[in-house]
């Protein structure tokens, strides 16, 4: 938990501030790319925030520290979304990021765990978060550890085989230390979820696999909050999966809900107006 504030009212303003300068930073790290999966990125601000301001035990001065909870960015796409906020709680400067997927800059567009502290496993590959998740997580038990591991998907990515082994395996194992978050923003690099590949229903699947499943708005910091303060001991006999829906684009009133942003590059113009439309976000 990285913050000062007793009360929720307070911490959930200090969130809401920190999304609109996170999106900023989202912008301008694609700029600096010259392009970037800036949809996805956007859609899981107010996740990747509640999670690393509030709710994972971790130290950014010593990021390998044994007993940190684990998060793994499964949809690793997403590297231009989780740098922002690793550097805003100190795991490094942001000027660090300042070349941004640059020739033998540390940030590459998928982060790499070699390179850039705070990432706890290298992904880019769909598919394989979840399974070593699942690893993560019956090693913490081998050890008699008392730290969670939490694993961010994309929903596209539930196409893949593999989430669902890991799925199977995760509630076989009756792993209570292990969280999925699923960022249901519904559309992928080729176009809706549904169309390419229905997942639905998305809930029933994962209640079917054995999961404890909650369904929240992936925005909404109280319902962020009251989750993840709500999970059940690490003793529990079922892992979680905390369904978000989101807004691919959160934001930025031209890539919202629009296919074509799950990677795209901005000129000076589209730059400006992300950033205006940022800037008069009102969350909910």
């Amino acid at each position: 938990m990285i913050h000062n504030y007793t009360k929720r009212e307070d911490l959930v303003n200090f969130l809401k501030g920190k999304s609109v300068e996170v999106r900023k930073e989202i912008i301008k790290l694609v700029v600096t790319a010259g392009g970037g999966h800036v949809g996805g990125g956007l859609s899981m601000t107010e996740i990747l925030l509640a999670m690393y301001y509030h709710v994972l035990n971790i130290d950014p001065k010593n990021p390998k520290k044994e007993d940190r909870d684990r998060f793994i960015l499964s949809k690793g796409h997403g590297g231009v979304g989780i740098c922002p906020v690793l550097a805003d709680v100190g795991y490094y400067d942001h000027c660090m990021m300042d070349d941004f997927n640059q020739y033998l800059s540390p940030f590459g567009m998928h982060p790499d765990m070699h390179k850039v502290p705070g990432i706890d496993m290298s992904t880019g590959s769909l598919g394989h978060g979840l399974p070593i998740s699942v690893g993560l997580a019956l090693g913490a038990r081998l050890k008699k550890a008392s730290w969670r591991t939490y694993c961010l998907l994309g929903d596209g990515e539930c196409n893949e085989g593999t989430v669902w082994e890991a799925a199977m395996a995760g509630a076989h194992f009756k792993l209570g230390n292990l969280t999925a978050i699923l960022d249901r923003n519904r559309l992928m690099l080729d176009g809706p979820v549904n169309e390419i590949m229905e997942i639905d229903p998305i809930e029933d699947k994962w209640k079917a696999f054995g999961w404890d499943v909650r369904i929240i708005d992936g925005h909404d910091y109280n319902q962020l909050i009251d989750t993840f303060e709500s999970l059940p001991p690490i003793s529990s006999q079922k892992p979680v999966c905390v369904i978000c829906n989101t807004t691919k684009g959160k934001g930025v009133s031209y890539m919202e809900n629009q296919t074509k942003w799950h990677y795209g590059g901005l000129d000076e113009a589209t730059e400006k107006q992300a950033c205006d439309d940022i800037d008069k976000i009102c969350l909910p």
